[in-house]
C-alpha cells in the first residue's frame, strides 16, 4: 500500500509526523526501514539499512484515496 501512494509537491508545515512504520528481518536487530508519515505537509522520510539515499524523502498525496486507506489502518493499529 505504501509503495502505491501517488506522488505529490511538497507542502510546508515543518514536517510533524503523527504515523510510522518500521519494518525488520527476521533477526529483529536493526530495522530494514522506518516510514515516518506527515500527513499535512505530504511528505514521508526513510531511514534504515535498505533505504537508498535518492529514497529518503519522498511526498505523496494525503487526499488519494489510497493515502486515506493507509491512514485509517495506521489509526486502527494505534492503541
Amino acid at each position: 500500500m505504501i509503495e502505491s501512494l501517488p506522488g505529490s509537491e511538497q507542502h510546508r508545515c515543518g514536517f510533524s509526523p503523527g504515523w510510522s512504520v518500521r519494518a525488520y528481518a527476521d533477526t529483529l536487530d536493526l530495522a530494514l526501514f522506518e516510514a515516518a508519515f506527515c500527513f499535512s505537509c505530504h511528505e514521508v522520510r526513510m531511514h534504515g539499512t535498505a533505504v537508498p539515499p535518492a529514497l529518503a524523502t519522498q511526498f505523496f498525496d494525503a487526499g488519494a484515496p489510497r493515502a486515506h486507506a493507509l491512514l485509517t489502518l495506521l489509526r486502527e493499529a494505534a492503541p
